[in-house]
């Protein structure tokens, strides 16, 4: 195949697409046609942004953009890979003027009317960006900066484009790339303080992904964005709660300073969209707490404890539990839900002691009001969980509730079609376990009467839950086998 950036590209005989549609040659750059044909056997382009790409010699391009789908290209191919320029450009020693403008024409592309062919232009932009990552980054950095009018679907393309490149491609930034990448996301990501999802999602995406290898720079970015008294744009908070997963050795320490900042402001929270954001970012910033206290072998402070977090962890418990789970709105109440399973566990112990006999009322009245039940079941064995990692007390006064809800929810008939029905049988199962392994006899007493009953469904629903027992307690079930009347198969 003749080099798609072949360097003698001087004859008058071989102006690109480029040269004819913009007024300005691209160095280095050739027009070709399919693998194996020669550089001039390529067929006149039409006029249009699809037929500017040409001009950048890309063959997959070429042949998927180029023309109508029903158009027959090359003795019948109608598209060819990319692999076959990115091999070109991997072993051809191309110029930062060039590469610049290869970017260039492909980023003056993305504004096609033909949602195809966004799709292959940012397609070939991931792919010159596995090649020549920090030129194209800061290629799509630089035509984001020059064009600010652009509209914000195409902002979105370009930025979820460097998102695929960053993905596997952060660690090669160096320090002022970097810095410049993660202004421009941030600038992007607030730019309208109204929700554009696409948009925002995109840039909290490069965020997240430059986050991966510069966190400090990137958490340095977003307390920037929060001002006290002020509620965080909704953005900032699914960045935060983003990069505590994707990161959350790098996101921990922070996290001290991120609530003392975002505590004060849960009560001016009025908006259900604002509070879910909320919600979703404690949740997150738990999970990712969680994680670090559960490998301080492998994290950077080794001396990290609970209590760093458990005060700020209450209080915001406090305000979501006795305040927004009472909303009407039922998107809200479940992300309520989701958030205090992980917070459960970070909460003082004295405190979750004390909040157990409300929690725990609260949390299963809600089975009558959602017919969707699985994030309340996980939640609840998360609460489970912490009551017993503290040795509680009170989850006695609870039992009997708490088994009757649950078996109440493992004798629903199961179907197949329905993948939250199935999670929601497993993390109710899950719950059986926990409650086994504190109060055995007391599970058992509840469950031996349910065998003999008439009800086929309950029956089998107290056999599935003693079977589950027995093979996942693991000490407890030899106290449970000796207790049943007979084997259980």
């Amino acid at each position: 195949m003749p080099s798609v950036f072949s360097d003698d590209r001087e004859q008058e005989g071989d102006l690109s697409l480029v040269t004819r549609m913009t007024g300005h040659s691209v160095p280095g750059i050739a027009l070709a046609g399919p693998p194996g044909a020669s550089p001039h056997s390529a067929k006149p382009p039409a006029e249009g942004h699809s037929q500017l790409l040409q001009a950048t010699c890309i063959p997959c391009l070429r042949a998927s953009l180029l023309h109508p789908p029903s158009q027959q290209l090359w003795d019948g191919r109608r598209s060819c890979p990319c692999s076959h320029w990115v091999k070109e450009a991997e072993t051809t020693d191309m110029t930062e003027s060039s590469m610049k403008k290869l970017a260039s024409t492909l980023l003056d592309a993305i504004t096609d009317k033909d949602p195809l062919v966004q799709e292959q232009v940012c397609s070939a932009l991931c792919s010159l960006g596995e090649v020549r990552p920090v030129e194209t980054l800061r290629a799509c950095e630089e035509y984001l900066r020059q064009h600010d009018k652009l509209a914000h679907p195409y902002r979105a393309a370009v930025l979820r484009a460097m998102e695929r490149v960053l993905s596997s491609h952060a660690s090669e930034l160096d320090k002022d790339t970097a810095s410049t990448i993660i202004l421009l996301a941030s600038s992007e990501m607030t730019k309208t303080k109204d929700l554009v999802w696409d948009w925002q999602q995109a840039a909290s995406g490069v965020l997240v992904a430059v986050g991966r290898q510069f966190i400090s720079k990137v958490m340095e970015e977003l307390l920037r964005r929060l001002h006290p008294g002020t509620l965080p744009h909704c953005a900032v908070l699914h960045t935060l709660a983003s990069l505590s997963v994707a990161n959350a050795f790098g996101v921990v320490p922070f996290l001290p300073s991120v609530l003392s900042s975002l505590l004060p402001v849960l009560g001016v929270a009025k908006q259900d969209t604002v509070r879910v954001a909320f919600c979703s970012a404690l949740q997150r910033f738990s999970e990712g707490a969680l994680e670090y206290l559960a490998n301080l072998d492998r994290a950077p402070d080794p001396t990290v404890r609970k209590d760093a977090f458990a005060t700020d962890i209450f209080s915001a418990y406090d305000v979501l539990f006795h305040q927004w789970l009472q909303s009407r709105e039922a998107k809200l109440r479940l992300a309520v839900v989701e958030a205090l399973g992980p917070m459960s566990h970070l909460l003082p112990s004295e405190r979750l002691e004390e909040q157990l006999p409300k929690l725990l009322p609260g949390i299963l009245a809600l089975y009558k009001k959602h017919a969707e039940t699985f994030y309340l079941s996980k939640s609840l064995g998360q609460i489970l969980e912490a009551a017993v990692s503290v040795g509680s007390r009170t989850l006695e006064t609870q039992l009997d509730a708490l088994l009757a809800a649950l078996h109440s929810q493992i004798c629903v008939p199961v179907e197949s079609s329905s993948p939250l029905v199935m999670s929601n049988q497993k993390e109710v199962l899950r719950c059986f376990t926990v409650l086994a392994c504190s109060s055995p006899d007391r599970l058992l007493a509840f469950l031996l009467p349910r065998l003999d009953t008439s009800n086929e469904r309950t029956r089998v629903g107290t056999l599935q839950v003693v079977r589950h027992v027995i093979n996942s307690a693991g000490s407890t079930n030899t106290r449970i086998t000796l207790m049943l009347p007979s084997p259980v198969t």
